[in-house]
Order: structure tokens, then C-alpha cells, then sequence
């Protein structure tokens, strides 16, 4: 799954996060995305990654680590920032996420199709993540926008639909310099003569990346 470019890209990564240069390193993360894909039980992962039980704990521990999340961000460090669109969608809860004894907050909440996590997500002129923050699926995506606009990197525009439509969150976009392309719902005074519809199009760049997220659910 992975090249050997890919890969030595991946492996500087890890290797800066003090992750040791262990061969087997390329299979376990080759296992953890093809599990992630394809969304197989673990224990139903092909032997050509050798054992589904370690791949597992080593999946757990550079989660737990915040590892795997440094290498997101590395990665998307030379994002093409000049459009970023941002969105959410729910992701359905499995029936036995919930009820387990915790103290940490699980981002998951029961909405309209039962219990459910939200990703709210932003994406690059190239429609590639940049940027998401997971709540329990009843917190609209308004209430979260001015948080994960604050993460964005400086970009010219951001792009949304109406559920962002606030003064409050185009004020937080304007502070940082960008210009909101965010339509106003019909019942708006103001209008939507100053809207670039040209460019809210491409607001599918978002949807794709849902979409390819959600293959990787099935």
C-alpha cells in the first residue's frame, strides 16, 4: 500500500517522534491503514501484515501517544491554504461505544439517528483534511466554527454552507484576514449579492472527502 517515496517520507516522520527504526514498523502502519480502509475487524486483517493483535496495540499506543495525530499534522503542513472549506457530518455510533465506565469525554451523543460523533472538518483547495475537530452528534456545526476557524492556517477564503450562516463566525474569518463565501439563509435582510458562487461550487471538495471518509467507515 505503501511506496518506497511514501514510505521513507512516513518513517522521517516517525523517526523525529522517537518512534524506533523497526523493520516492521512499514507493515504495522501498511496494516493500520488498510484496516482503516477497508474497516474490517482486526482480527480479521489479511497475515500478510503478520499478527492483527499487534498491529492493534501499537495502533492503541500511538494513539494514545497523540503520534498518529503529529504525522496528520506534518503532513498537511504544505496544504494549498488559498480556499478552505469547512463542513461537518455524523458518524453513527457502533451499539457497544457507549455505556463503559470513563471520565473522558467520548464525542458521542444521541441526535436524530441515535447515538452519533460529528467531524467537523476542513479541507484545502485541493479538497485534502487540514484541519477537524470531533464532537457527540448534537453540537451543530455553528457552534464549533469560530473553534476550527482559529485552527486554520491563513488561506484567502472559507468556504461553508447556510448551517454557518453568523455574523459572529464571518466577523472570526474576517480577523484573520480570509474573506467568508457563506450564503445567507432566505430569510436574510442583507442578501447574497456579495457572494462569489463561482467559487462556493467548489464546496464539493469538502463533501468528497466525507465521502471518502464514510467508504473507509463501510
Amino acid at each position: 500500500m505503501l511506496t518506497d517515496e511514501l514510505w521513507s517520507k512516513l518513517k522521517a516522520i516517525l523517526l523525529e517522534d522517537r518512534v524506533y527504526n523497526k523493520l516492521e514498523h512499514r507493515q504495522t502502519m501498511e496494516g493500520i491503514l488498510y484496516r482503516l480502509r477497508v474497516g474490517c475487524p482486526w482480527r480479521d486483517l489479511p497475515e500478510c501484515f503478520r499478527l492483527w493483535n499487534t498491529i492493534y496495540r501499537r495502533f492503541l499506543l500511538w494513539s494514545k501517544k497523540g503520534i498518529l495525530n503529529r504525522l496528520f499534522k506534518s503532513l498537511s503542513a504544505n496544504s494549498d491554504t488559498e480556499w478552505e472549506f469547512i463542513d461537518g457530518s455524523y458518524v453513527k455510533a457502533h451499539q457497544h461505544s457507549t455505556g463503559a465506565a470513563s471520565t473522558q469525554e467520548q464525542a458521542i451523543a444521541l441526535s436524530r439517528g441515535g447515538n452519533t460523533s460529528k467531524i467537523h472538518l476542513a479541507v484545502d483547495s485541493y479538497g485534502l483534511p487540514i484541519e477537524f475537530i470531533i464532537t457527540g452528534g448534537d453540537v451543530h456545526d455553528s457552534k464549533v466554527a469560530n473553534e476550527l476557524i482559529e485552527l486554520l492556517p491563513q488561506g484567502d477564503f472559507v468556504i461553508a454552507d447556510k448551517g454557518y450562516d453568523s455574523e459572529a463566525i464571518r466577523d472570526k474569518v474576517r480577523e484573520r484576514n480570509s474573506r467568508p463565501v457563506i450564503p445567507r439563509k432566505q430569510n436574510s435582510k442583507t442578501g447574497n449579492g456579495d457572494i462569489d458562487w463561482c467559487l462556493y461550487k467548489y464546496r464539493h471538495l469538502v463533501e468528497n472527502a466525507f465521502a471518502r471518509l464514510s467508504t473507509s467507515e463501510r
